[in-house]
């Protein structure tokens, strides 16, 4: 994911500062080129259809020069097929989408071989609705050197695992004929959006196999469709994330380095996905285009993937982690504030460690997934999940007041108190605490959690 929140101008302008980075950094490097933004959308209607375009970014040489430049050569649908409202906005959106397809610039030269990869990235509007860049980059067929292109899904849904597997259908088709895409991609837009844990399935015609059925499956655990934590945990030990997890709860400035777009996408997702029930509520970009490397420098909280070949280009910023995800790394530090591993109370990074054993190294993406959430959101249980009980509530429908001093009073473990007072000044904390204070009755699968957990404690003191 490509994904942009902005520091201190709260949740409903995330991307603003992204984009305005970019419109200046485009005005300056490309004063002949003008680059007009997206303005905000309505917020987004529940989610009915896959996906809502499908573009092909290829590379192409420019006139006089050695250098390249994406352009999109493939639009399902047309532009000319929407409204012309929603297509001047499109027409916006579809240059910005171009740098996060080819976030490494122009420097590119004709390739013989390229391992196809996954990667993604989000857009988010300033009215805080999100739309998905999902985006497989792959050697075209053919003979000789050429240029690689990137297949990139626009969608409201948030189903990495998902789109992985339609990929892996449109490239199949790729190979064949550019035209075998277009059937398939029509099906699927017209197929319904599954429930959790249910199945579409979609007939696709190819010659000389005959019509196939592909099956798609959304993950039963909807919060968790858009994470795969195996990535994560390749690249770091259990003591590097909670180090790195340490971290983001404090919203720190955090880069991650790696060659590989996938890698830095899905470590980048599975860390944000380590914070629930809480969300990020800050600048988060998990792939950074170069045009973008300025977003560095940022004073304010951020998450965000670099390659490692920008290393010169962040090094010198302080009071932030680097955290290097390049295997065999000597330093996966790069530089770090040096408290990451007291941030924690000792007993529950214990617990956390103990429970991330649990998992096998042959366990299946969701087993993986099952284990490694319940461990982190057994943690915030322990840490805050007293919370409803220090929200005074008045008669009617006015809203809740929520009671801090008494609320840190209360916590579980003496030494969890320290920790509790850092946490509840974040934004993160701030906006979950607001939404409790409004709606008097909590339910999903953290209050859950809290009820097992406090029925639990409830049997430990009878006995």
């Amino acid at each position: 994911m490509s994904n942009v929140d902005t520091g201190d101008y709260g949740p409903m302008k995330r991307l603003s500062t992204m984009f305005s980075t970019l419109q200046d950094k485009l005005h300056r490097d490309r004063s002949d080129r003008v680059l007009t933004l997206p303005q905000p959308t309505a917020p987004a209607l529940a989610v009915t259809s896959f996906f809502e375009y499908l573009v092909v970014v290829s590379l192409g040489k420019k006139r006089g020069q050695g250098t390249y430049e994406p352009q999109i050569t493939y639009q399902f649908p047309k532009l000319a097929n929407m409204e012309r409202s929603q297509r001047e906005e499109e027409e916006k959106s579809l240059k910005a989408i171009l740098l996060f397809c080819f976030p490494e610039g122009v420097n590119w030269a004709p390739l013989t071989e390229y391992p196809s990869e996954t990667f993604s990235f989000v857009l988010t509007e300033v009215d805080g609705s999100r739309r998905n860049g999902y985006c497989r980059r792959l050697l075209p067929h053919g003979k000789g050197a050429r240029a690689p292109e990137v297949y990139c899904i626009i969608s409201r849904v948030a189903c990495f695992g998902l789109f992985s597997k339609i990929f892996d259908e449109v490239e199949k088709r790729r190979q064949i004929s550019m035209a075998m895409i277009y059937p398939f991609m029509q099906s699927l837009r017209e197929a319904p959006f599954p429930a959790p844990g249910n199945t579409v399935q979609i007939k696709s015609f190819i010659p000389e196999s005959g019509t196939e059925i592909i099956s798609l499956t959304r993950p039963l655990d909807s919060w968790l469709e858009h994470v795969d934590f195996r990535t994560l945990f390749r690249c770091l030990t259990d003591e590097e994330v909670l180090k790195v997890f340490a971290s983001t709860v404090l919203e720190r400035r955090i880069i991650f380095m790696a060659e590989e777009l996938s890698t830095l996408s899905q470590v980048l997702h599975a860390v944000a996905a380590l914070l629930y029930p809480f969300t990020w509520q800050h600048t988060f970009i998990s792939i950074v285009p170069s045009v973008l490397i300025d977003v560095v420098m940022a004073p304010t909280p951020y998450l965000l993937g670099v390659q490692r070949n920008k290393l010169d280009d962040v090094i010198d910023q302080s009071d932030m982690l680097i955290v290097d995800l390049t295997e065999g790394a000597e330093n996966t530090f790069i530089t770090c504030i040096g408290d990451e591993s007291t941030i924690l109370p000792e007993k529950l990074q214990e617990e956390l460690l103990q429970a991330l054993c649990c998992r096998r190294d042959n366990s299946t993406s969701e087993e993986l997934n099952k284990v490694v959430s319940e461990a982190f959101l057994s943690f915030f249980v322990k840490t805050v999940g007293h919370f409803s009980s220090h929200v005074k509530r008045s008669s009617g429908r006015q809203p809740g007041v929520f009671q801090k001093k008494s609320f840190c009073k209360a916590s579980e473990h003496k030494a969890s108190q320290h920790f509790v007072k850092r946490f509840i000044q974040t934004q993160m904390f701030d906006i979950f605490i607001q939404e409790v204070e409004r709606r008097p009755t909590q339910e999903g699968f953290f209050h859950k959690k809290i009820a097992e957990y406090q029925e639990s404690k409830k049997k430990e003191k009878a006995k």
